[in-house]
């Protein structure tokens, strides 16, 4: 099991209150998380302020782009992995995103994850594809093939609904020989890409035997579709984490933060098929041993990397504490009972 930190890339309004990170505090976060032994860093993606965000705070958030934070990350740490959790296919073109992924892969070492998906929030895609009526599964499932073969091939030629070009030469490849591709979300079109086309999958908020039965569906699937997943093949669900005295205390810490609105508001998209009510049950909520317990499940139903973990906290010291105390309390007795070293 490896151990993720969201970083706030697009966090601010969403899933921290305004103002949370300034540029030097959302580096700080990544740095620190590198030295309390966490494996990476997962940046979100976002382009405009949600509706709901606007209603709620009179500021505007601060949304980083991905792509350039992660670059600096990567000359301010030595192994921290840099990954996406997840990257909007809809706002970038995918030769364009195939030469920011390449170069930010060659710079960091070749530390770079990309998860990628449809976002939650049409209001963005309409923001990047004014009037255009897009299919933003199919257009997902177009990006992924598009993005193996601008990875692979000296020339790269593709014809689709959404993504058309002709004999373009990508250079310099990813440093990795398999740049992992990761596909973000819950729903059937997620697990479909993944079985066809990743090399991980990103789900988020669901409880072990929900993940296990995801993960055996896509294989079901892939093995219909004639493809055998590879052996490293990622499970990367995202996770709250909200601590407390007991489940009950972290329960009430959860619930008065801005993570847990956050939460709510995806009811409706992202986690449509979950009751807020049921929340508890399906990230780490509680006290050391509680937590424990909870990775020690996850792991056997499956789950290789907790990727992008959130603080129920509403500061960015309040969120560094509660990375140390994770780190002291829950990933290293993990990794001590499951005889890992970090970084492995």
């Amino acid at each position: 099991m490896r151990f993720g930190l969201g970083v706030p890339t697009g966090t601010e309004g969403l899933m921290y209150p305004v103002p949370y990170a300034d540029p030097e505090q959302a580096v700080r976060l990544a740095v620190e998380a590198e030295r309390l032994g966490f494996d990476g860093v997962w940046g979100n993606d976002h382009v405009t302020t949600q509706r709901y965000v606007r209603e709620e705070f009179a500021e505007p958030p601060r949304y980083y782009d991905p792509y350039l934070y992660l670059a600096y990350v990567a000359a301010e740490t030595s192994t921290l992995h840099l990954a996406t959790a997840i990257t909007v296919l809809a706002f970038r073109n995918p030769v364009v995103l195939a030469k920011q992924v390449a170069t930010l892969d060659q710079l960091s070492g070749g530390r770079f994850k990309l998860g990628v998906g449809i976002g939650a929030y049409r209001e963005e895609a309409e923001a990047m594809w004014p009037g255009a009526k897009i299919h933003r599964g199919r257009q997902a499932d177009e990006y992924m093939q598009a993005l193996q073969l601008l990875f692979t091939e000296r020339s790269a030629t593709f014809s689709g609904e959404f993504v058309n070009f002709v004999d373009v030469e990508s250079f310099p490849k990813p440093r990795q020989e398999v740049l992992p591709i990761l596909s973000g979300g819950n729903s059937e079109g997620s697990r479909d890409r993944a079985a066809k086309y990743g090399q991980g999958w990103i789900p988020a908020v669901l409880a072990p035997e929900e993940l296990a039965a995801g993960l055996a569906d896509i294989r079901a699937r892939a093995e219909a579709f004639g493809r055998e997943l590879p052996a490293d093949f990622d499970v990367a669900p995202q996770f709250s984490v909200s601590i407390g005295r007991d489940q009950a205390d972290a329960i009430a810490n959860f619930e008065q933060s801005q993570l847990y609105q956050h939460m709510r508001s995806l009811s409706k998209s992202t986690l449509k098929d979950q009751d807020p009510a049921d929340f508890a049950r399906r990230n780490l909520i509680g006290g050391a041993q509680q937590m424990l317990d909870q990775v020690h499940a996850y792991a056997e139903a499956g789950v290789t990397t907790m990727s992008a973990l959130l603080f129920a906290r509403n500061t960015v010291d309040e969120t560094l504490d509660a990375m140390a105390w994770f780190a002291e309390h829950v990933i290293a007795p993990y990794r001590k009972s499951a005889g890992i070293e970090a970084g492995k």
